[in-house]
């Protein structure tokens, strides 16, 4: 596509966002309690598609198509189900907190009342470093996505989208990012099941052939639907996501901005299931391109089948595009404030230090999604999957010390011993199968011989830290 219409396009798209957060803004005085959990104001639909929305960023065009590419049919469903049971559990936990801390915002603050301060700082740490590689992933594709699509220099659309949320979400905080995600998600729908069906609407016999056959021209690639024996890596990829999407606080802020217990189980629900099958298409179309031969660039392997698009398809492509990094970036924005405000500075920053605080993120972000090196580290597809797999492994570790405090039995000290266990649990299987320092490198690299996930290393961060917590709260109960 000719690079100025896309310039217009995407201006127009961004302006309509723009627009639409600023009216949300401007609709009542935003307090701070409003701008970080617009509390109570949302029935199930809004929160339904807004967590759908806010979900769905433009890694949905990369990851899903490129893990299809590398792997086969269990990576695919493994990506698609660890998409969909973060909001799952959402739907049956997320009510069990609410009722016992009905003022919370993020889940670092039920971790306070339950675990004390020091937990909630590392609950916090753990939010901030997991969403804000988030976040600079998310500019990151959006720049790759609009290079692919129309030859647009990848640092322009990061600013514009960069400028435009942080415009909306500094002054309306929560409240305009559900304003904008209502739009979003039914923008996003209505796009990607119109393209889908355009492209599932040619040769659809070819497309099966080729989701069934094996990459006749790269061995890296085994991505077949054919292929069942990739099962360990699709669960090891549902394992880490859902423990990593467990602490990313834009979920736990729209449970509390839901109206009722109801709204958010049901609400919860809707995204799942529009998620999954999202997703599992998406990977689906990953194993299409490999059933057709190698490709440069595996991360934009969905692009591929859309090379030869005529220009309107592509238009709508570059509304969607825009329109999922919009839904995520401004999630992400306000959640990353949010849990600083509140986790990491003991709720003592106002409202406006935390809008300064929004407008601050985006340079950062943007300058880590150029790819910079920094202290020998290179931001690249892989450096951000590193520190991805880090975070992962850190919310592993600590995801069921926290759940399991919902359980009565289950004390402070037991839970803050099994989230440090969590991580011992992990050096002491890399001993055991090699040595300790396999064992310490798995800590920062929990990656097999593949750079892969790999599952044993997750299991044994999820199993190690809960076995301790339950022993250690029996031996170490909480006084009466």
């Amino acid at each position: 596509m000719d690079t100025n219409i896309a310039y217009g396009l995407m201006i127009a798209t961004l302006g309509v966002f723009g627009y639409i957060g600023y009216q949300a803004s401007n609709a009542k005085e935003i307090e701070a309690d409003d701008y970080l959990s617009a509390r109570g104001s949302q029935d199930w639909l809004r929160i339904g598609l807004s967590l759908f929305a806010s979900g769905m960023g433009i890694w949905i065009l990369f990851a899903p198509s490129e893990v299809g590419y590398y792997g086969g049919f269990w990576d695919v469903v493994g990506y698609a189900v660890s998409a969909s049971t973060p909001f799952l559990l959402l739907a049956y936990v997320g009510p069990m907190i609410r009722e016992r801390l009905p003022s919370g915002v993020t889940l670092a603050d039920y971790v306070r009342i339950r675990l004390g301060r020091p937990m909630q700082v590392y609950v916090g740490l753990i939010s901030v470093l997991y969403m804000f590689t988030f976040l600079f992933a998310e500019f990151t594709a959006i720049g790759k996505a609009m290079e692919t699509l129309s030859d647009m220099e990848p640092l322009i659309p990061m600013v514009l989208v960069g400028i435009v949320t942080a415009g909306y979400i500094s002054t309306g905080g929560l409240p305009a990012s559900l304003a904008t995600d209502r739009v979003q998600a039914w923008t996003i729908m209505f796009l990607v099941v119109t393209l889908l069906l355009i492209l599932f609407g040619g040769d659809i016999e070819g497309l099966i052939a080729d989701a069934k056959a094996y990459n006749p021209e790269d061995s890296w690639s085994i991505g077949s639907m054919s292929y069942m024996d990739s099962f360990e890596s699709g669960l090891a990829l549902i394992v880490a996501i859902t423990a990593a999407e467990m602490f990313s606080q834009g979920n736990w802020q729209r449970a509390w901005a839901s109206e009722s217990d109801e709204a958010l189980t049901k609400g919860a629900w809707l995204a799942a299931g529009l998620v999954l099958p999202l997703v599992f298409t998406m990977g689906v179309l990953g194993t299409v391109v490999a059933g057709q031969g190698a490709v440069d660039d595996p991360s934009a392997a969905f692009f591929y089948l859309i090379e030869d698009a005529g220009v309107l398809l592509v238009a709508a492509f570059i509304v969607l595009a825009v329109a999922l990094v919009c839904s995520s970036v401004d999630t992400l924005q306000n959640a990353v404030v949010a849990s600083v405000s509140r986790d990491l500075g003991d709720g003592m920053i106002d409202l406006r230090i935390a809008r300064n605080m929004t407008i601050s993120l985006i340079p950062v972000a943007i300058y880590l999604a150029t790819g910079p090196t920094i202290l020998g580290h290179t931001f690249d597809a892989l450096g951000v999957f590193g520190i991805f797999l880090f975070a992962d492994l850190l919310a592993a570790a600590t995801v069921m010390p926290v759940l399991l405090t919902l359980w009565d039995k289950v004390s402070s000290r037991g839970a803050l011993v099994g989230a440090v266990c969590g991580l011992l649990s992990v050096v002491f299987y890399g001993t055991y199968t090699a040595d300790i320092g396999t064992g310490i490198h798995y800590v920062f690299s929990p990656t097999n011989e593949f750079g892969l996930a790999n599952l044993d290393v997750f299991l044994s961060a999820v199993i190690g830290s809960s076995l301790v917590t339950v022993v250690t709260s029996y031996a170490l109960p909480d006084a009466e």
